[in-house]
């Protein structure tokens, strides 16, 4: 993460947790958490993020454990869409796309 964000890493908001368990455990009434996968059915651009809400990735070789995604309500786990017979953009494009559409929807508040 620190490589990734060079010189705004001390700006960025981002948290790390060693379970699931322990993230679900810190969440507040009326956040969501957004699973990306690439077995979700719904389009991220047709989330209704929030600011609060949670978005969750996996490692970028095997995505999220299944057992995981079932947890969540099926409109909560989103994809990207892919042209046919693609496997994935990597996770640092995932990211980067995801996060700023969720901005966008929150009309990128704390940004000049």
């Amino acid at each position: 993460m620190r490589r990734a964000g060079l010189d705004y890493h001390e700006w960025a908001n981002v948290k790390t947790y060693k379970s699931i368990d322990e993230l679900t455990s810190g969440l507040n009434l009326g956040q969501t958490i957004y699973a990306l996968s690439t077995k979700g059915k719904k389009h991220y651009h047709q989330a209704e993020f929030k600011a609060g809400d949670y978005l969750v990735f996996g490692p970028e070789t095997r995505g999220l454990p299944e057992d995981y995604l079932n947890t969540l309500d099926n409109s909560h786990v989103l994809r990207l869409p892919m042209l046919e017979h693609s496997r994935s953009l990597n996770l640092s494009n995932t990211v980067a796309i995801v996060t700023y559409e969720a901005l966008r929807q929150n009309q990128f508040s704390d940004f000049t």
